[in-house]
């Protein structure tokens, strides 16, 4: 029995590097727009727009277009003129998966150029989490926004779930997260999840403390990341898993998310550990917890000691 159990454990360990080292991404469109933005073909009726912002997800069916954020306001007219290249279909919902402006600044344009499923009314369906549209019609929201840019549909569960586009549509609130503001999005017959600013391959997690943001929170939805999606497993040369759409960066796999959530998970451990040892969090900035992942995830200034100040206060905070 123990050999058996080692030998399936070497099984798996083998299927798990193939996996790494043979699957496959989509390529960016070969021409980006005219503002800059790419277009990858993610499924023959899904694509993700980079550029514009947040990452925006665009599922197209005989329903019309989802979208999964907005992108920013500056960027909502080349985001519409790529849109128009993709498929002459309105937009019938823009879900939102938080309040940041690269995500929800687009709302506006988007939302207007849009046809909601309600017969009589114009623009699109915003959809979010309430979270998002209280802050968003804040009184002292910065920046502030019209009333036509707030979500015109919100949920409080922690799970919403529509049909679009034969599509089963499922949004989780994933509460004290990056913020207390985010969800992320499976498409079930697309097989594609899109995160928000839970996942961002361009940078460390930037954890929003004064927005409800906590690492805790933040390793527990990159779990629930990983848990909604597959690995392509037996079969890593035939086909691919569950795509996974982050708020910036490029298209990943699951064990992209893996990867992501252990690179956390260990940077919260190493600054445990110097807590303990009773540094001040000035000395366990000295110290360099994340150094091993700077190279990849802390080119952008400053953002490398935010996310260890994050850890830091979220691991010394009265329960």
């Amino acid at each position: 029995m123990k050999r058996l159990l080692i030998n399936q454990l070497n099984r798996w360990t083998a299927v798990a590097a193939g996996f790494t080292l043979f699957c496959a991404l989509p390529a960016f469109a070969a021409d980006p727009g005219a503002g800059g933005l790419d277009v990858v073909k993610v499924r023959d009726n899904f694509y993700m727009i980079a550029g514009g912002g947040g990452n925006i997800g665009v599922n197209i069916g005989p329903d019309g277009i989802v979208l999964v954020n907005a992108g920013s306001a500056a960027a909502s007219d080349q985001v519409l003129a790529e849109l128009k290249k993709l498929t002459e279909l309105p937009i019938r919902y823009i879900i939102d998966t938080d309040a940041g402006p690269d995500f929800v600044g687009g709302n506006l344009k988007l939302g207007r150029a849009g046809l909601t499923v309600m017969n009589g009314h114009t623009g699109a369906e915003i959809l979010a989490h309430e979270s998002v549209l209280t802050r968003m019609s804040a009184r002292n929201a910065n920046p502030s926004y019209p009333g036509d840019a707030w979500p015109t549909e919100g949920f409080q569960p922690l799970r919403h779930a529509f049909r679009m586009n034969a599509e089963g549509i499922e949004v989780f609130h994933l509460p004290a997260a990056h913020s207390d503001a985010d969800s992320v999005v499976l498409f079930r017959k697309s097989d594609v999840v899109v995160t928000g600013d839970i996942m961002d391959t361009t940078r460390f997690p930037i954890i929003d403390t004064a927005n409800g943001g906590t690492i805790q929170g933040e390793i527990d939805a990159l779990n629930k990341v990983i848990e909604l999606t597959i690995a392509p497993i037996p079969y890593i040369y035939k086909e691919v898993g569950t795509y996974v759409i982050p708020g910036h960066g490029r298209l990943c796999e699951q064990m992209e998310v893996v990867d992501y959530r252990d690179m956390v998970v260990i940077v919260r451990d190493a600054v445990a550990e110097l807590i303990k040892q009773g540094k001040t969090l000035d000395q366990i900035q000295a110290a360099h917890p994340a150094l091993a992942y700077e190279t990849r995830y802390g080119r952008e200034p400053g953002v490398t000691n935010s996310f260890v100040e994050a850890i830091y206060k979220g691991l010394t905070s009265k329960k």
